[in-house]
């Protein structure tokens, strides 16, 4: 997929030498990565590998033990979750964290309270357009199907007018209709300039969408590069996607 990535001399993000242990558990252990400007970079691994985790990291949701994380030229590692927020990055959840009683549209609206309110109705109508939510846009968030809960989920993302959306299988389980809108939604937010690092288990997504796919095990990075380049490595498809050699 075409994009006009800038160089990766000049990322969007940069991990570098990030750890983080639970106990014995090492979830981060030395990863090192980059996300290039308007990149789709695709992150894969097997379950438990620390893919969530990173998000966690980069995030501010969770405080690293040691490492630099650098968004947009700043340094953020143990910067807190709303901070790094305001600084434009935003990230989904694999089970949407909604605002049950609150409405799709009041949903979109609370995204945009803290530091992203002006011009935040018209920016509301243009998600709900965006992902095709209109003609929900008064009922609940809790009377929502599962697809277009993700639907919603990432609406709030794109309401913090990010430069960086961390997606977390946000395709997971969602009608081909849903996933249909999500992989547009992404493509057009590219051609307007945002980045996206992708955790997902659907390869064929990986494929059509990602740049480039980076892969995890044991909470580090052991390979990244073209799709085409992942899936002749032999050793990175029986370790990590169960293919046999």
């Amino acid at each position: 997929m075409s994009g006009g990535i800038q160089s990766e001399a000049d990322p969007i993000l940069s991990v570098r030498g990030l750890f983080k242990h639970f106990g014995g558990i090492k979830a981060a252990n030395g990863v090192e990565l980059a996300v290039g400007r308007r990149e789709i970079a695709g992150l894969i691994g097997p379950n438990g590998c620390g893919k969530s985790t990173l998000f966690s990291l980069v995030s501010g949701a969770v405080m690293p033990d040691k490492g630099e994380i650098r968004f947009d030229g700043r340094a953020v590692a143990g910067m807190s979750a709303h901070r790094i927020a305001r600084l434009g990055l935003a990230r989904t959840f694999q089970i949407p964290a909604l605002f049950d009683n609150m409405t799709v549209t009041e949903n979109l609206l609370a995204a945009a309270a803290e530091g992203h309110w002006q011009g935040a109705h018209e920016r509301a109508a243009e998600t709900l357009s965006l992902l095709r939510l209109e003609h929900v846009a008064d009922n609940r968030a809790s009377d929502l199907s599962g697809g277009q809960q993700k639907l919603l989920e990432f609406g709030r993302a794109v309401m913090r007018q990010a430069s960086l959306i961390l997606l977390d299988e946000v395709t997971a389980g969602v009608h081909p209709n849903i996933r249909k809108i999500i992989l547009e939604a992404i493509a057009r937010l590219r051609e307007q300039g945002v980045s996206f690092l992708v955790i997902e288990h659907d390869m064929e997504m990986v494929r059509n969408v990602c740049d480039r796919i980076i892969v995890m095990d044991s909470g580090r990075v052991v390979t990244s590069g073209a799709f085409e380049d992942i899936v002749r490595n032999s050793e990175v498809m029986q370790t990590y996607l169960g293919r046999p050699q």
